[in-house]
């Protein structure tokens, strides 16, 4: 249904994608679209610690170190996949090259630091793993074929099984090389849904063949703020939108109708979360809403050098809204799904600032390659899984630097993450959710000292390390992987709900067909399609999605990489 103004519940790539699409393909003016958001940061995060510690959801969390900076998380693009994202990025300037899009700013900086990952996997008492051996068995490459093959009409055959429950007559599976890429690239678990690793399965197969050296990965000459939300900010607001922050949206007011499945938001009710003053927004029949329904990084929380982060038990700005509605109405999925299993989906990450380079030059020697090209993952020697099995305990990144624009010239900032924060670090014997800064940064030098090949062993250098720290963030993300959690197809709304008027969901946390999440990919298109409805452009004009599962070339060599 054709609208003439807009309503963005969440600030977030998804909305904002939305916003460029309504203003460049719908000839819309930017003055016609309001956002209200708790945060401009989106997902696609980074930023000074001292930025940060006024986040809403940090608050009541004030830090005593708040030097350095803070990235919750940071993903991985794949210029042949986020084939809507680089359509995006191209129609925006770069928020720090002069004369390009972002998205050709982009393509230059990747151009010139390709990735190739020389130290994907490492282990103690055998430092770098050959990890271009898979490691399967005939049950592995059978149960995984299947998944490949299987067709999009039979997906619904995946409903509520997780990535365990289909593998459960071949828990081999969780022992090869390909499921330790494979669970800390995308940030799978064992709890993860099994149709969204066959949707991977689908449209990452191409990436099969090379995953242990990651040369599909592309990067953003900065970190995602400032290289794709910074550009979106800046073109919106030179458009005339209105970007209106510290809103928390709690309520939707929905026409009463004779048919119950008539969807018609009528208002709006928010809670200025600085002057803790509700309001309330009322929406005309011109307007339409876009509603970003789940944020992976709602109810985030950061410690610091000496301090822990704490566990914020909220349910979640966005996931909190999209249940109300679900009370209103029954074709809008489950939150539930998402939000009420935290052991499926709570991840730990932190960010490292060092006032030098010894300890990047420390991790180039180990790991043999340059900064920027990695993703490191230490494998345990020990079983620490449910079912007896060793598995990854930390991943680190050690970025192209800088990797803030604001960096001192001899700064370094470094990201790693523990998929499974309850685990107990060996180190100090108690869960990697409660340490502190400092002591992630001594269980990355003990990771690191027992896959050093010498002759000096980094341990022998810890003292010195830890006075190069200016300081390291932790972050406690409890929805961090909740857009894998396990559930059915009906579980997650579509973009444009049958019988809705003027309501969309956009964002990694609605049904698309084909598409995977966690990708900003998911998240543009989701935004692209919403536009598309209330502008009246046809959906002929989307960005058509390559499909390489179709292409015989492409199975071919993932074939032969599953066997050899």
């Amino acid at each position: 249904m054709r609208k003439k103004k807009a309503v963005m519940i969440g600030a977030g790539i998804a909305n904002m994608a939305a916003a460029v699409y309504l203003i460049q393909e719908g000839h819309w003016s930017g003055e016609n679209i309001t956002f209200y958001s708790l945060d401009q940061h989106g997902s696609n995060d980074g930023d000074t610690t001292e930025a940060a510690t006024d986040d809403y959801w940090n608050q009541n969390h004030p830090l005593e170190n708040n030097k350095g900076y803070v990235a919750r998380g940071g993903r991985m693009l794949n210029y042949r996949t986020y084939v809507d994202l680089m359509d995006l990025l191209n129609r925006i300037p770069s928020a720090t090259e002069a004369g390009m899009t972002a998205a050709e700013d982009t393509r230059d900086f990747d151009a010139k630091h390709p990735t190739f990952d020389k130290a994907r996997l490492l282990q103690p008492g055998h430092g770098i793993l050959n990890a271009s051996k898979l490691g399967f068995n005939r049950l592995d490459r059978q149960l995984l074929t299947q998944l490949i093959l299987m067709p999009d009409e039979d997906e619904t055959k995946l409903d509520n099984i997780t990535i365990a429950q289909y593998f459960e007559n071949d828990p081999h599976f969780f022992e090869t090389n390909f499921w330790f890429m494979w669970e800390t690239t995308f940030a799978f678990r064992t709890q993860s849904s099994a149709q969204e690793l066959r949707r991977y399965m689908h449209q990452m197969i191409y990436e099969f063949s090379q995953i242990e050296h990651l040369v599909g990965v592309n990067r953003t000459r900065y970190n995602q703020y400032e290289s794709i939300m910074l550009p979106l900010i800046n073109y919106l607001k030179a458009q005339g939108c209105q970007i209106i922050l510290d809103r928390r949206v709690i309520a939707f007011e929905f026409k009463e109708t004779s048919m119950t499945d008539e969807i018609t938001v009528t208002g709006l009710k928010m809670i200025n979360t600085t002057t803790n003053e509700t309001t309330h927004v009322p929406i005309d029949n011109d307007t339409g809403v876009l509603f970003t329904n789940g944020s992976i990084t709602d109810s985030a929380t950061l410690g610091d050098y000496n301090t822990p982060a704490p566990e914020n038990m909220d349910y979640g700005a966005a996931s909190s809204l999209w249940k109300q509605a679900t009370k209103h109405f029954y074709n809008l999925g489950n939150p539930d799904k998402f939000f009420s299993d935290r052991n499926a989906s709570e991840w730990v990450s932190f960010t490292l600032t060092t006032k030098n380079h010894l300890l990047l030059n420390e991790i180039t020697r180990i790991t043999t390659q340059l900064p920027g090209n990695a993703l490191n993952s230490f494998l345990s020697t020990t079983p620490i899984t449910p079912l007896g099995q060793i598995d990854v305990d930390m991943s680190i990144v050690a970025h192209h630097q800088p990797h803030f624009t604001s960096q001192q010239p001899n700064e370094t900032v470094i990201w790693g993450y523990f998929l499974y924060p309850r685990r107990d670090s060996l180190l100090f014997e108690k869960p990697y959710l409660e340490l502190t800064g400092k002591e992630m940064v001594l269980e990355l030098i003990s990771h690191l000292s027992q896959v050093d090949p010498g002759p000096i062993n980094i341990k022998d250098r810890e003292s010195e390390i830890l006075d190069s720290v200016v300081n390291n963030i932790p972050v406690y993300m409890p929805y961090a992987s909740a857009l894998f959690n396990n559930r059915a197809k009906i579980d997650r709304p579509e973009v444009i709900p049958d019988h809705s008027t003027n309501l969309a969901f956009t964002g990694e946390f609605v049904e698309q067909p084909y598409q995977m999440v966690f990708t900003e990919q998911s998240a543009v298109r989701s935004g692209e399609i919403a536009a598309y409805h209330f502008a009246g452009v046809p959906m002929s004009k989307l960005v058509k999605t390559p499909k390489y599962d179709h292409d015989i070339k492409t199975l071919l060599r993932a074939t032969r990489k599953m066997f050899s």
